[in-house]
């Protein structure tokens, strides 16, 4: 905070960071604690003949939240993995990944760092079914990309090196960077699997309640603290600007302390307030009075000295701090 109480900039940047993190974190922790209540408050729906009656009772034959637990059915066709025999599933994702180390000029250290340069994602029609295979109700599942958590098994995983010349290295160390290779995964949802509520998950009911639990504390922690930064942060300043008035308000009060006292002493000399010139000594109001600057190491002291008034047994002077 600068000599006229206004904040700095690094004050006011850090207090609409911290503000602006604040309102998004919140935003976000509201945002799970409301899908932790649903989850918490949904109706746990088993397939079996049953199923068909519950809905026909439903208002609107709808159930808005519910937790199911089935098992992967394929509707029609399946697909199969691309590197594991006799491997199906419903829901496959091929993703290629290059790893690569970046030289920071600032830490003076390679860093690890990896990119998605390609992933595809296969998808067929599927459903849930009940883990009794006599039961032939079945729950379609629609739009499982859409689902908020998507938990795909990885059905294989491989690493091409990147071959490494002389000739590379030197380039490497000249552009600053030196790939390592190529992260090749393979993730699917196989026929048989448990899925769970939608957002399609192989965690029973329990285990996804507490992970999401887990995720609704970390942002209300995150709330906490960078709530705390910004209240921390606007306390601070309207501090320093409560004592900047006060201050002022003091000097002020000095001022006109110092201008009666000025005035009164005009009275006993009976002097008129235009007759006296503005450099004039402030005690005796008659003589001229001077100034001396002296520096004294690093801060520079000002010193006003009076001349000795006729009649006076001492030189009164004034001396401050800038």
């Amino acid at each position: 905070m600068d000599s006229s109480g206004k904040p700095s900039t690094a004050q006011l940047v850090v207090l609409a960071t911290s503000s602006a993190l604040t309102a998004v974190f919140y935003s976000i922790y509201r945002s799970r604690s409301t899908t932790v209540a649903r989850l918490k408050e949904a109706k746990k729906v088993s397939i079996d003949q049953d199923l068909k009656n519950l809905l026909s009772e439903t208002p609107g034959r709808c159930v808005p939240y519910a937790v199911i637990e089935g098992v992967v059915r394929s509707v029609k066709e399946t697909l199969s993995s691309q590197f594991v025999d006799n491997c199906k599933g419903v829901i496959e994702r091929l993703t290629l990944k290059e790893e690569k180390m970046v030289w920071n000029r600032t830490t003076h250290l390679w860093n690890n760092t990896e990119k998605v340069i390609h992933q595809r994602t296969n998808t067929v029609p599927f459903a849930l079914g009940s883990h009794d295979d006599d039961i032939a109700a079945t729950i379609r599942v629609v739009r499982p990309l859409d689902a908020a958590e998507l938990d795909l098994e990885t059905t294989y995983e491989n690493f091409h090196p990147t071959v490494q010349s002389l000739s590379n290295v030197i380039g490497h160390f000249i552009s600053g960077e030196r790939p390592k290779g190529i992260h090749e995964t393979e993730e699917m949802l196989r026929l048989g699997d448990s899925g769970f509520r939608y957002f399609l998950t192989r965690l029973d009911y329990e285990s996804l309640l507490r992970k999401q639990g887990k995720s609704v504390r970390l942002w209300r922690i995150l709330t906490v603290v960078f709530g705390v930064a910004a209240c921390s942060t606007l306390l601070f300043i309207l501090w320093k600007r409560y004592v900047h008035h006060r201050q002022n308000k003091k000097e002020r009060s000095m001022l006109e302390e110092f201008k009666e006292q000025q005035k009164k002493r005009m009275r006993e000399l009976n002097l008129e307030e235009g007759s006296v010139s503005p450099t004039s000594c402030t005690v005796c109001l008659s003589r001229e009075r001077s100034c001396v600057f002296l520096e004294c190491g690093p801060r520079v002291r000002l010193r006003a000295v009076l001349r000795r008034p006729a009649g006076a047994k001492e030189v009164p002077h004034l001396q401050g701090d800038h």
